[in-house]
């Protein structure tokens, strides 16, 4: 094809990856043996590479090291291991498309800087109760090197950016969209269900062989279960979806929370049983009702609410997290010791959507705004103005202007309603995008049979 002729091309032109290309080998050779001055030289396999993605390599080694991970974490939860050359192609199919992302993301300028990850790796050791040097001391001693983990937090945090910029900052909820979500019987509380899925996603405008191969693996899937194989670990086996190797399992949700198509029949299910295969735009599905529990109660609820407004600046390929922080601080200055006003300065500065009303959020209930914001936000009192703050939108500048005790009872179930369909939106949206990401991925697999 010519789309993958030139991208060969391209392949060409990285001179020192050049012999990988040609041979799939890195080669070390030992020298003769003493005494010996001619004895034969011997190749030794150092790393070969498993699959070409657009312009960079996965190798055995990166491969074989996320394969060893994942043998661990399905061990620990008890989980059947696959068969390894089924395990090896599932975590192959990941890291491709983990490379797709992260290829993207830097070239729309994403970066994740030392001191964004060391914050992160910071709330990951206090959700574990630890301090940053206990917490890698029980990584090491569970066998995963420190310099792996902070890697692995690096490309989360790159993929999440890709992932707000790319899908979430465009999914759009209608105020008609959330009133016909209060009127209907999703807008009630409900029971919350745990479900694990197996996910076989379909390319974007599959043929018709393609999809019959699609219901192929389901129908296997489906015949495996019915003869008693566990469903965690069909899931590792069989699933497309990013938490296969944790069995499938999506966590508790109320129905508000699930995509309609999993919410209706998970209504339907008792526990412990599984559901026929689903069809949706993304693929095929299969569910497991683990369990279920009443819903939540949103009878009237009194909270603190904060009228607070910000400036916020995008990072991006010109602009660094050193250089956005820096320029924070100096409009900080301006309006502490030059007495301008913040608003003028949100006007100019700002890149949210607040910023012509002077960067005014109005008032803000908790669980509004993501948790890094929100944390800075709430350590303020009246009038006073945060150093600058890093989320995944950017680094803001935060000034809190008053704050009250209100009764959010009917404006909380509109701003549930409101999240409840982003976040259904967005899980579907993600699904899709990673979909047409996949399919217009230059990919060459070299994955040996085992």
């Amino acid at each position: 094809m010519p789309g993958n002729g030139m991208k060969m091309i391209k392949l060409s032109k990285h001179a020192a990856t050049a012999a990988l290309m040609a041979g799939c080998l890195l080669l070390a050779t030992i020298g003769p043996a003493a005494g010996d001055a001619f004895a034969a030289e011997r190749p030794v396999e150092v790393d070969r590479i498993v699959a070409v993605v657009n312009s960079e390599v996965i190798t055995a080694r990166e491969l074989n090291e996320r394969v060893d991970l994942a043998v661990r974490q399905l061990t620990r939860q008890g989980t059947q291991l696959p068969p390894q050359d089924i395990i090896r192609k599932q975590i192959l199919e990941r890291l491709i498309l983990e490379h797709a992302q992260l290829q993207l993301a830097s070239q729309n300028g994403i970066r994740a800087d030392d001191a964004t990850l060391e914050r992160a790796i910071e709330r990951i050791a206090a959700s574990n109760k630890l301090s940053v040097a206990a917490f890698r001391a029980a990584l090491e001693g569970d066998g995963l090197k420190w310099d792996d983990f902070r890697n692995n937090i690096r490309r989360e945090i790159l993929i999440t950016r890709l992932r707000e910029r790319e899908v979430d900052s465009r999914i759009v909820v209608t105020d008609a969209e959330v009133d016909n979500f209060l009127e209907s019987k999703q807008g009630t509380p409900s029971e919350e269900y745990n479900l694990a899925h197996i996910l076989l996603r379909a390319p974007e405008s599959a043929t018709p062989e393609q999809l019959a191969a699609l219901q192929a693996r389901a129908a296997e899937v489906t015949r495996k279960l019915a003869a008693g194989e566990d469903f965690a670990k069909l899931a590792a086996s069989y699933s497309d979806a990013p938490d296969a190797l944790s069995g499938g399992d999506i966590g508790w949700r109320g129905a508000d929370r699930l995509p309609a198509l999993y919410a209706d029949e998970a209504a339907r299910l008792a526990v412990g049983g599984v559901s026929p295969v689903l069809r949706s735009p993304a693929g095929l599905h299969v569910l497991k009702l683990l369990d279920k529990r009443g819903g939540d109660d949103t009878a009237d609820v009194r909270v603190e609410q904060t009228h607070a407004r910000h400036i916020l600046l995008k990072t991006s390929a010109v602009l660094s997290d050193a250089d956005a922080r820096q320029r924070l601080e100096g409009l900080r200055e301006r309006v502490l010791k030059g007495g301008e006003d913040f608003a003028e300065l949100a006007k100019v500065h700002s890149a949210d959507l607040s910023a012509g009303k002077g960067g005014d959020l109005g008032w803000v209930n908790p669980g509004d705004t993501v948790p890094a914001f929100e944390q800075a936000m709430n350590a303020l009192k009246p009038g006073e103005i945060s150093e600058p703050v890093q989320s995944p939108f950017g680094w803001h500048l935060i000034q809190v202007l008053e704050r009250r005790n209100q009764d959010v009872s009917e404006e909380r179930r509109r701003t549930v309603a409101r999240n409840t369909l982003r976040e259904r939106k967005s899980d579907e949206a993600y699904n899709d995008w990673l979909r047409q990401l996949r399919d217009r991925t230059y990919v060459e697999l070299r994955l040996d049979p085992q």
